[in-house]
């Protein structure tokens, strides 16, 4: 009997090395962002300091992003994702001596999580480019599937509660060892990536820095900026992804809680156990993705998925019961993974590999550079219109601008003309000839 296809990945080594090295990471990392916060409140630091740590990790990962992505295409994956993960054991284990031998201060705690996040720039496109070669095309969905359905239950939900218990039986220290440890080995793990394999597997070579066209950080860059530009399908994605984060990301992480409070009459669990059910419903989505073959109209699929996703946000802000509220973030949950899977597996299937890190990695850069700035307005907003037309101009935009994109872009002629029911070799053809 085989497999479901949501496994069959695994049946693959190299891709059973990577995966559980990711789910380790991932889950170290769900650690860290509790015992982080603990650790600045047990050296006295107050909100300001939380912040300015918080700040620090995410500049490191939007200044670096772009150039983690042309890493991704100039060095050889393996070796970057396996000195990411040692400079983040590293960097967590140095913490941990500091914060076990009684030397550690806020200035320590800011350095580390500004490397922890310049790692992140360069680890994940170099993960997203690697997945391609050591997996065939027909696998690919159910891969970034996997990955959609393990984030949100280990970085969201499993990390940080054994973090919070760590932290209440023991002390912030210990939590920190505790996410050094799960760095320690995931390092150990990614060592067993085979260099051989990657060299050989389905039809492709690992690239060496000497294979790269020598040229500056800013031809680079333009290559990758040039590709999407004249990728209809590629550039109306990133423009509509632009919009969405930039319209929904504020109401939902600065305004719900106050939505929670006002018209629900809930408190702090209220609104967590409703970031618990967003995530419940990503994963699942994924999960129900990755099971699936890829939609013959995927860019459809795709954006249908997030337009129609967006539009029971639209009522959100009139909404004064629970659980008609639960089930509007369920349904956006289950919506954007679904086509945020979809998305994952078009970037490695149509983008050709040598250009494949760039764009990923300008992915990125559009969705992490505006999410502070949607957080920003959002609350200056509130202050000149009532939340409940902020939520309807948000969910009600979004799908608006799907219908724009997919227009525009002519993705229903675009995806017939691009089928990828064929072998990876004529997609290759395909994509490095749009």
């Amino acid at each position: 009997m085989p497999a479901p296809k949501a496994l069959r990945p695994f049946a693959h080594r190299e891709y059973r090395v990577l995966i559980a090295a990711l789910a380790i990471s991932i889950f170290g990392s769900g650690m860290w962002a509790v015992a982080m916060v603990y650790q600045v409140i047990h050296l006295d630091g107050g909100p300001l300091e939380l912040s300015m740590v918080a700040a620090a990790g995410s500049i490191g990962l939007v200044a670096f992003v772009l150039a983690g992505g042309i890493a991704a295409d100039r060095i050889p994956q393996r070796q970057l994702i396996i000195a990411v993960e040692g400079v983040n054991l590293a960097v967590i284990a140095t913490i941990s001596g500091l914060a076990i031998t009684g030397w550690l201060q806020l200035w320590h705690v800011a350095a580390g999580a500004f490397v922890l996040g310049v790692g992140a720039a360069f680890f994940f496109p170099a993960y997203s480019a690697i997945l391609p070669r050591i997996l065939p095309a027909e696998d690919l969905l159910a891969a970034n599937g996997m990955e959609g359905t393990m984030r949100p239950v280990l970085q969201q939900a499993a990390g940080p509660a054994v973090a919070g218990i760590l932290v209440a039986a023991l002390s912030p220290s210990h939590a920190v060892t505790g996410v050094a440890m799960c760095h320690l080995l995931a390092f150990i793990v990614l060592n067993f990536l085979g260099r051989h394999t990657l060299a050989t597997q389905h039809g492709g070579h690992e690239q060496s820095p000497g294979e790269h066209r020598k040229q500056s950080f800013l031809n680079d860059l333009r290559e990758g900026v040039s590709y999407t530009l004249r990728t209809p399908w590629l550039l109306w994605t990133l423009i509509w992804a632009c919009i969405s984060v930039l319209f929904l990301i504020g109401p939902i992480e600065v305004l719900l809680p106050f939505v929670v409070r006002d018209q629900l009459g809930g408190d702090s669990s209220m609104f967590g156990f409703l970031l618990a059910v967003m995530g419940v419903g990503a994963a699942a989505g994924s999960l129900v993705t990755a099971s699936l073959r890829l939609p013959r109209r995927y860019l459809t699929v795709m954006m249908v998925s997030w337009g129609i996703g967006s539009m029971p946000l639209a009522a959100v802000g009139l909404m004064d019961n629970f659980w008609v509220m639960a089930a509007a973030l369920f349904v956006w949950g289950v919506t954007g993974s679904v086509g945020m899977v979809i998305w994952g597996t078009l970037l490695q299937r149509r983008v050709p590999p040598h250009l494949l890190g760039r764009v990923s990695s300008l992915d990125f850069f559009v969705s992490l550079a505006l999410m502070p700035v949607s957080m920003a307005l959002a609350g200056p907003a509130a202050e000149v219109l009532p939340i409940w037309l902020i939520f309807l101009l948000a969910g009600g935009v979004c799908p608006v601008m799907a219908v724009v994109a997919m227009a525009v872009a002519r993705m229903p002629d675009d995806e017939l003309a691009h089928p990828l029911d064929r072998s990876p070799e004529v997609e290759r053809t395909t994509a490095a000839g749009e």
